[in-house]
């Protein structure tokens, strides 16, 4: 996970220099809060990754002289579909909508953000892929 944390604070580094730089020839507080924030979120990203991966056991992309194979086997467990998220998005749209309409509409959109939440949430409990 060396890569992926030195990519982020390398980022991180790029998005601070351009910052400075941006800062220096416009002085917009709003272009140069947002640089700000974004080397914050890279740098906060690529510390969580490099002092994550210390703790983990070495994986095979991290062996400079690993080979292919070292790779196989089950990496984890993937949804083969899923309708829950379209629903979700359309249930936070609903909600977003319902603050520039009213709150009567927010609420509904609330509802059915939290109904299908628990759904996506408990989607493998029960039916056709339950484990």
């Amino acid at each position: 996970m060396k890569v992926e944390g030195g990519l982020f604070i390398g980022c991180a580094v790029f998005f601070a220099g351009a910052d400075i730089v941006y800062w220096y020839f416009s002085h917009d507080p709003t272009g140069t809060t947002a640089l700000a924030l974004a080397v914050g979120l890279a740098f906060l990203t690529g510390f969580y990754v490099l002092f994550t991966g210390r703790r983990l056991p070495k994986r095979p992309e991290d062996d400079p002289a690993g080979e292919i194979e070292e790779g196989t086997g089950e990496i984890g467990f993937f949804s083969p579909h899923s309708w829950w998220p379209l629903f979700l998005g359309l249930s936070c749209g609903l909600a977003a909508l319902g603050v520039a309409i009213g709150w009567w509409l927010f609420l509904i959109g609330m509802l059915c953000v939290v109904s299908t939440t628990i759904g996506f949430v408990f989607e493998y409990y029960h039916g056709e892929f339950a484990h």
